[in-house]
């Protein structure tokens, strides 16, 4: 399944790296553009100096990683488009663009399902659409959450219930049936 990523989804840590994770599991094949990663660069400036810097190279890794998954816009589709919010355009039209199956956006207010679904797109949030895939593929989804949980410790140098760092990163479901699975 194709999906394309919203920025507000690549932009929190644990979110992306449980969503990439995935991905890695060739659960999922990753889209973006590169408005969408100048936008989760521009984000990070606000956390402070140097954070900017740090986004970018994240931004550089993933796309090293992943080198088919940046798909642009095209002007045609930019035009014809219509949201609450104009700048969201750009993420429905990139998702189009891409042949996307569906786009994960935290924002769901501002992507209208019957104007989604008429460009032949599912529209999904990260925690219900990774709880999907746990349940789809337990195994897989488990060593992503290791992963990821192991890394929030070396950074943090704290311990983690897998329960309370999901639900930090807004992924509350996926996070109890990680605990209830023994995570």
């Amino acid at each position: 399944m194709k999906v394309l990523i919203d920025a507000c989804v690549l932009y929190p840590t644990v979110m992306r790296e449980m969503v990439i994770g995935a991905a890695g599991e060739e659960l999922l094949t990753p889209l973006w553009s590169p408005r969408i990663l100048e936008e989760w660069a521009r984000a990070a400036r606000k956390l402070g100096p140097g954070q900017e810097d740090i986004a970018r190279g994240e931004i550089a890794a993933l796309e090293a990683a992943w080198p088919r998954a940046s798909v642009e816009p095209r002007a045609g589709d930019l035009s014809r488009l219509h949201l609450p919010d104009e700048n969201d355009i750009h993420v429905l039209a990139a998702a189009i663009s891409g042949s996307a199956d569906a786009l994960m956006t935290l924002n769901v207010k501002d992507f209208p399902r019957h104007v989604v679904g008429e460009e032949g797109l599912a529209l999904v949030v990260p925690d219900l659409f990774l709880l999907s895939l746990f349940h789809e593929n337990d195994g897989a989804m488990r060593a992503v959450a290791a992963r990821v949980r192991a890394e929030a410790e070396r950074l943090s140098g704290e311990t983690w219930p897998i329960r309370k760092l999901m639900k930090k990163a807004r992924l509350p479901r996926l996070g109890k049936a990680l605990e209830v699975a023994g995570v």
